[in-house]
């Protein structure tokens, strides 16, 4: 069996296994355990973390591997993943598939006044309050409160999408097309998608 679907290196502070882009769950586990043992000879009292890196993969996989690595070594796994858009597997209503992009993250709140511009996609852990203003030239993810202003595709990308955990602004941009909510008609919205269909912003 080929053997490189997994390459170990040790460097100073971490030792790295990285996984070839091509290969299965199946032939990785396979290679793991046999490697894992040799790995496990060079600890003695050291802890050196180990990181995964190469492949893109799914959180059952990325558990299957760590309880596996867990098993023989007792040591912090990190997975550092390529850079995906974490709602690429979403499939929408209408047959579109929100687009992979380079992906900006922001952890904590945007407060009024501060505005965020991001090539690729941007996915903000927390709020985008009320005179706040975000900016992407992809996809917008708020997994807080989206209250602010925000324009997904903003060099012209209509596939953009905008997604917020609370949907509760009163307009927002997709590419060049401007949506304003008006409170009274439009319900607040729980995990609201948003996306232009027939050049209209529509909320899911």
């Amino acid at each position: 069996m080929k053997n490189n679907y997994v390459s170990i290196n040790l460097k100073k502070d971490e030792i790295v296994i990285k996984l070839d882009e091509n290969a299965e769950q199946g032939q990785i586990i396979s290679v793991l355990r046999k490697k894992l043992p040799e790995l496990k000879k060079l600890y003695k009292d050291e802890k050196t973390p180990i990181k995964v890196t190469g492949k893109i993969l799914k959180n059952k996989e990325i558990d299957e591997i760590q309880a596996l690595i867990k098993e023989k070594i007792d040591v912090e796994i990190d997975f550092d993943m390529p850079k995906s858009l974490g709602l690429s597997s979403i499939k929408r209503a209408f047959d579109k598939e929100i687009a992979v992009s380079e992906t900006k993250f922001h952890r904590g709140s945007l407060r009024s006044g501060q505005k965020m511009e991001t090539e690729g996609s941007l996915v903000i852990i927390g709020d985008v309050n009320s005179g706040a203003e975000v900016m992407a030239s992809d996809n917008i993810v708020v997994l807080g409160a989206l209250r602010g202003l925000a324009h997904a595709g903003a060099k012209g990308n209509k596939q953009a999408i905008i997604a917020a955990g609370l949907f509760d602004a009163v307009q927002v941009r997709i590419a060049n097309i401007v949506k304003e909510i008006n409170r009274d008609e439009e319900p607040l919205h729980k995990q609201a998608y948003l996306s232009v269909v027939d050049d209209k912003i529509i909320i899911e």
